[in-house]
């Protein structure tokens, strides 16, 4: 997609919003043509040449009215532009989250959290202000036109010398668009940087402690916002200096015209109304020049935004970024009726569903009428088998991974999946789940294949607990509903479930309790904990833990397995674990080696058969003691 093409696109957006934002600033820019009129007349009364009869005061009445009448523009161009540019910013962020979104977790953003953060607010206002100073230089040229047209008709000579100046204006801008272009980037990658750093050390902070790297996390924040300093330096020069020939040059152009306009009146071939009306209407030629070369800093500066905003699309089709969707801007049926927020997370997937439901009907009748294997998954079928054939993934950089994986989990079973570090059991949860990119082969829910498991294995079919828990700095409880409406027993059974409760009655706050940023005011074993009830709060047909007991006790272990199956007898559970807890309980366990299964059966079976797995019970065992 080329700039033009992103710029016309953001337009087309809200067309209609556009054009009136456009109408509205136009009449804005052509508004000062009434009063240049008015203040010709003004000085051609006070040497008796005026041909309108209001006299002085009147004329003055006339500019106030005018002055009174802009003001009143130009604040309904303000509720145009902000009604219209706003929409285009949150378009573009809404659109570049969800691709996010919808990546595997591993693939999701190519860049640190803090460098995507500069991605989407000085990237998306860049664009922003491209697409809003296109309507300013219209309106101006409007201006310009109409104005030049007045002009040429009191002196052609001298309109020429107010304009020439363009010329110059447009030449200087085309000259530095590609040194403008190559400051930018370099401003905006170093900018990234810095916010990446500063968004590393607030995660790490406990690790550059314990370590006492300090002065050398210091010293490289230094180095990055020095290169930070240099970059934007030179980046503004280049603006700045733009900015000078704009200014200089219609100061040059004002300096000729006062030179020929004194011959002139000297002539009596100029009068001073004359002469006021060109004074007047250059300081809005001056900001015609101006603005058409700020926009054309901005359209250049706009195709190094698209193409930063691009790299996060990783090969993903430009066009996304425009795709035209619901900003969900009005309220809902349900909140207009009063009932906002009090709609179930039930009611709220059904609908949901419904909508998946009319999409696949759609897909289907465009296709002779065949029903997609999504609709059929969109039924809401309780989970009773769950197979996986074939599945391999490699890791690009290392050509690690897992290979031809074959395993099926039976509705109310809890399987285990073990085996020594880097044997792949990560790498197994992850790609079944859609955290990574889809390598080879298939996984069916209940006979009928998952096209897309990273949007398939959501609630209410699947729950996740990643093995690093994901926790935020906020309320203990807002950390385990994450946005779910809370439901009393829900949430108190889940606390049960994850014999988290004696843990919250020792919060000074309790549920409130705000935890710091991730987690750190908890132990490792209340983190894993707050993530398992987190889980646990929404009623899911397939559960999967990775490694959640690994910061347990035995005994708490016990208990977490214990309250679950009694919560939810028939809940389906796979889960990455080499505790002799979870190995005892499994009905099914998967010995890993190297990417592959080496072996399956029971605890009592695997002992008999699988060096593997003796060496990892007995050192499970060892270690306890």
């Amino acid at each position: 997609m080329t700039t033009f093409q992103y710029l016309w696109r953001l337009i087309m957006y809200r067309p209609g919003r556009y054009f009136i934002n456009a109408i509205a600033w136009t009449i804005i820019y052509l508004a000062p043509i009434v009063p240049g009129l008015i203040t010709k007349q003004f000085f051609d009364s006070l040497t008796g040449n005026s041909m309108l009869g209001y006299g002085v005061w009147g004329l003055i009445a006339l500019l106030i009215a005018a002055a009174l009448g802009r003001i009143c523009l130009i604040i309904i161009g303000f509720i145009t532009d902000v009604h219209f540019r706003f929409r285009m910013g949150m378009l573009l962020r809404r659109n570049l989250l969800e691709h996010v979104l919808k990546q595997p977790g591993a693939q999701a953003i190519p860049v640190s959290p803090g460098e995507a953060i500069s991605h989407f607010r000085d990237d998306v206002d860049q664009s922003e202000e491209a697409v809003s100073w296109s309507v300013d230089v219209f309106g101006l040229t409007c201006f310009a036109i109409v104005s030049a047209y007045i002009l040429i008709r009191i002196d052609a000579q001298m309109t020429m010398l107010v304009f020439l100046p363009i010329v110059l204006v447009i030449t200087a801008a085309q000259l530095a668009t590609v040194r403008l272009q190559k400051y930018r980037a370099a401003s905006r990658e170093a900018t990234s940087k810095v916010t990446g750093e500063i968004s590393e050390m607030f995660g790490n902070v406990q690790a550059i402690q314990v370590a006492g790297a300090e002065d050398r996390v210091i010293e490289r924040f230094r180095s990055f916002g020095d290169n930070r300093r240099k970059a934007m330096l030179k980046d503004r020069l280049m603006t700045e200096l733009l900015d000078s020939v704009f200014s200089n040059s219609v100061n040059l152009g004002t300096g000729l015209i006062l030179l020929l306009a004194g011959t002139k009146m000297r002539a009596g071939t100029f009068t001073v109304g004359d002469f006021a009306l060109f004074v007047y209407y250059l300081t809005f030629v001056t900001q015609f020049i101006t603005n058409v070369g700020k926009f054309i800093t901005y359209f250049k500066q706009m195709s190094v935004s698209l193409e930063r905003l691009t790299f996060l699309l990783q090969g993903a089709s430009a066009k996304v970024l425009t795709m035209v969707n619901s900003l969900h801007l009005k309220p809902s049926r349900a909140e207009r009726s009063g009932d906002g927020g009090k709609q179930s997370e039930g009611e709220a997937f059904e609908g949901k569903r419904s909508v998946r439901q009319s999409e696949a009907a759609t897909l289907g009748s465009e296709s002779g009428g065949k029903q997609s294997d999504n609709a059929v998954l969109e039924s809401g079928a309780e989970l009773q088998r769950l197979d996986v054939n074939g599945l391999s993934y490699a890791y690009a950089d290392t050509g690690r991974g897992i290979s031809d994986i074959h395993f099926s989990l039976r509705r109310g079973s809890f399987t285990v999946v073990t085996g020594a570090i880097g044997s792949g059991k990560t790498t197994l949860v992850r790609s079944l789940l859609g955290l990574l990119p889809k390598g080879k082969g298939t996984i069916a829910w209940n006979g009928v294949p998952v096209e897309d498991p990273g949007t398939f294995f959501t609630p209410p079919r699947s729950a996740y607990t990643a093995q690093v828990p994901r926790l935020y700095s906020d309320t203990l409880r807002n950390n385990i509903l994450l946005g779910q409406a809370e439901q009393s027993d829900s949430l108190q059974q889940a606390l049960h479930a994850a014999v988290l409760e004696y843990d919250v009655a020792q919060l000074p706050g309790g549920l409130d309790t705000v935890i710091g940023p991730r987690g750190v005011k908890l132990s490792g074993g209340q983190a894993q904990r707050t993530a398992a009830a987190r889980m646990l709060v929404r009623d899911a047909e397939l559960y999967v833990f990775d490694d959640l007991s690994s910061a347990l006790d035995v005994e708490t272990e016990q208990k977490l397995w214990e309250r679950m199956f009694q919560r939810r007898s028939d809940a389906t559970c796979l889960v990455v674990s080499h505790r002799k807890t979870a190995l005892t309980r499994a009905d099914h366990i998967i010995v890993m080696k190297e990417g592959r299964i080496e072996a399956e059966g029971t605890s009592e079976e695997l002992l008999q058969r699988s060096t593997t797995f003796r060496e990892l019970w007995y050192g499970d065992e060892r270690q306890s003691e």
